[in-house]
């Protein structure tokens, strides 16, 4: 009980940026869950699949009450959503077996780098040129897949790759965010089922957990983030979020750069 209160002002603040970007919060998660673990004294050998296995199963609420929000604001291409989802899961899949094969140093060094190019994106604001439309069921599905695989490696809800893609194929910028944070939830249920699944044969995980997800943690960072999640979405819609953005992005850095010191 006495690390919840850092559990829970964790979430409120990956929930206010999950809710505003849409994002799933894992690029924040994970390096500060991973520290708290540290401060905790986990087993380090299981501390970078404890934090990822754990901040995807907290992606499954704060994607559910941003995409609420965003949806009442008409901002979700349910169409996207339907086309993308099948894909998803076979690159959640592919990515939750890939992870558990990775040692937690290379591991913990591919995270890093991928912070540090979803930083960087953040701070100079670098947006694709419009010049498509969205792609058949086939290009959605590679997409899906992709995007899958990748967010369950370094656990987030997928905003990075998929608003990206979609303000590319001409989707308004607004609208990208909504649709990224509906799609956070197919991501979170399959790279969730995936750690789970890896992880339950481990008896040297620090308990309660469910394989790679330590319940404690998940408690409370959930139900912070389902409160702020839903703000952070309201104000995508009514403020700029430009400065915003680039301090997220600044903190980011940071996180990404201390976990690299460390691991090398």
């Amino acid at each position: 009980m006495e690390w919840a209160f850092a559990y829970l002002m964790l979430g409120g603040v990956v929930g206010l940026f999950a809710g505003l970007f849409g994002i799933g919060g894992g690029l924040l998660l994970v390096p500060t869950l991973l520290l708290l673990f540290e401060m905790q004294h986990f087993p380090a050998e299981h501390g970078m699949h404890l934090a990822l296995g754990t901040s995807m199963a907290t992606i499954l609420f704060t994607s559910l009450a941003s995409m609420r929000k965003h949806h009442q604001h008409g901002a979700v291409n349910w169409r996207v959503v339907r086309t993308i989802t099948p894909g998803i899961f076979l690159g959640t899949l592919l990515g939750a077996l890939f992870a558990a094969a990775v040692s937690p140093r290379s591991l913990g060094i591919f995270f890093a780098l991928f912070v540090y190019f979803a930083a960087l994106q953040m701070l100079l604001d670098i947006r694709p040129k419009a010049s498509r439309q969205l792609p058949g069921m086939t290009g959605m599905t590679l997409v899906g897949t992709f995007t899958g695989w990748i967010s369950t490696l370094v656990s987030i809800g997928g905003g990075t790759v998929v608003i990206p893609f979609l303000v590319w194929c001409n989707v308004s910028l607004r609208n990208a965010i909504g649709t990224s944070a509906a799609i956070g939830f197919p991501v979170a249920v399959g790279g969730t089922v995936g750690y789970i699944a890896t992880g339950m044969s481990l008896q040297t995980l620090p308990a309660p957990n469910l394989g790679f997800v330590y319940l404690p943690a998940l408690l409370w960072v959930a139900l912070a983030s389902v409160m702020t999640a839903p703000l952070g979405a309201k104000a995508t819609h009514y403020m700029k979020v430009g400065l915003l953005r680039k301090l997220f992005a600044v903190l980011l850095l940071v996180l990404a750069t201390r976990l690299l010191l460390k691991i090398l």
